[in-house]
C-alpha cells in the first residue's frame, strides 16, 4: 500500500511543495514540445499531399543539419551556408519526386509508405559516406544564437531558462506560424488541400500533382533544416537524432495526421507530459519513462479517439 501511495500521490505532493521545480519542468517540456511540433509539421505536410506517413522525415532532419554543418566546416559564411543547405533540400525534393513519387502515382498508399523506408536508408548511407558517423555541433555563434541562461524568480525559488531554448522555441513557433499561413491562405495552399482531398479531382482541374509534391517535399525539407539547426544547437546532430524525430508519431496520433494546429497541441502535450513523467514518476519507476511515455499516451488516444484531437472522423458505409 505504501508503494502504491508513493507512485500515485507523492509526485503530486512534490509539485505542490516545490512549485518552482514544477515550473522548471513545464518549461523544459514546453521547449521540447515546440520542437516535436516542428518535426511533426513536416510529416503533416507530406501526409496532407499524399496520404502517406513519411518515415524518412526524421532522417531528413539529420541530413539537413549535417549538410549545413558541412558547409560551415568548409569555411562558408553562415548565411551562404544556410542558402546552400536550402538548395540541397530543394534538389532532394526534386530528385525524390522524379525518381520515386512520379513512377508510383496512383499506387496504393502502402507502396508509397514503403518507398519512404527506402529513402530513409538511402539517406543514411549517403549521409555516412559524405559526413561520417560522428556527432557534429552546430556553430551557434555563426548564427548569432544566444548563449547562457536567465534566472526568473518564482515561488521563492528560481526557474532557469536557457537562452538557446528561448530562441529555439521562438524560431520554431515562427516557422510553424509562417507555414500555417502559407498553406491556409495562399493559392499553393489551396492547391495542396485539393490534392489532399482527391488526386484525381485535383488533376482534373489542372493542378500539377508533380509540382505540388515537389513544393511539399521542399517545404518539409526546410522544416527539417530548421529542426536540425535547433536540435543541433541544443545538443548535436547525429544519426541517432532520427530516433528522437520519430517522437513525432505520437504527436501526430494526438493531434491528427492532417492538422497543423493538431501538430502544435500534440507536440506540447507530449513534450510537457514526458518531462513531468520523467521528473516526478521516473525515480519511482526505475527511470527511462521519457523514452516510452509518449507512445503510451498515443496508445490511449488510439483506443478512444483514433482520429486524434483535430483529425476528421472517418465513417465508412458497408
Amino acid at each position: 500500500m505504501h508503494s502504491l501511495y508513493m507512485v500515485l500521490i507523492d509526485p503530486f505532493v512534490q509539485m505542490v511543495s516545490a512549485p518552482d521545480l514544477f515550473l522548471q519542468t513545464i518549461w523544459e517540456g514546453l521547449v521540447a514540445g515546440v520542437l516535436y511540433a516542428l518535426i511533426a509539421l513536416g510529416f503533416v505536410l507530406i501526409f496532407k499531399a499524399s496520404g502517406v506517413f513519411n518515415f524518412a522525415q526524421g532522417m531528413m532532419v539529420v541530413f539537413a543539419g549535417l549538410t549545413l554543418i558541412a558547409f560551415q566546416d568548409l569555411g562558408v559564411p553562415a548565411p551562404l551556408a544556410l542558402i546552400l543547405a536550402v538548395g540541397v533540400m530543394y534538389l532532394m525534393a526534386v530528385t525524390i519526386e522524379r525518381t520515386v513519387l512520379r513512377p508510383l502515382v496512383n499506387q496504393p498508399d502502402i507502396i508509397l509508405f514503403m518507398a519512404t523506408f527506402g529513402i530513409t536508408y538511402i539517406l543514411i548511407g549517403v549521409g555516412e559516406m559524405i559526413f561520417g558517423g560522428e556527432p557534429k555541433d552546430v556553430n551557434t555563434k555563426a548564427f548569432m544564437l544566444p548563449q547562457g541562461s536567465l534566472e526568473i524568480p518564482a515561488f521563492g525559488g528560481f526557474v532557469q531558462l536557457q537562452k538557446i531554448d528561448i530562441a529555439a522555441a521562438i524560431i520554431a513557433a515562427l516557422m510553424i506560424g509562417a507555414l500555417a499561413f502559407f498553406f491556409q491562405k495562399t493559392r499553393i495552399g489551396r492547391a495542396l488541400r485539393a490534392v489532399a482531398d482527391s488526386h484525381k479531382a485535383a488533376l482534373s482541374v489542372g493542378i500539377s500533382l508533380n509540382q505540388i509534391w515537389v513544393i511539399v517535399w521542399f517545404a518539409a525539407g526546410i522544416v527539417a533544416l530548421v529542426a536540425g539547426i535547433m536540435w543541433g544547437a541544443r545538443s548535436n546532430v547525429s544519426f541517432a537524432l532520427q530516433v528522437v524525430a520519430l517522437k513525432a508519431l505520437p504527436v501526430l496520433i494526438l493531434g491528427g495526421f492532417t492538422s497543423i494546429p493538431g501538430a502544435i497541441i500534440g507536440g506540447l502535450i507530449i513534450g510537457i507530459g514526458e518531462k513531468i513523467g520523467e521528473f516526478y514518476w521516473g525515480p519511482l519507476m526505475g527511470g527511462g519513462i521519457e523514452s516510452w511515455l509518449a507512445y503510451l499516451i498515443a496508445l490511449g488516444f488510439l483506443l478512444f479517439r483514433p482520429q486524434g484531437l483535430f483529425g476528421e472522423k472517418i465513417i465508412e458505409r458497408i
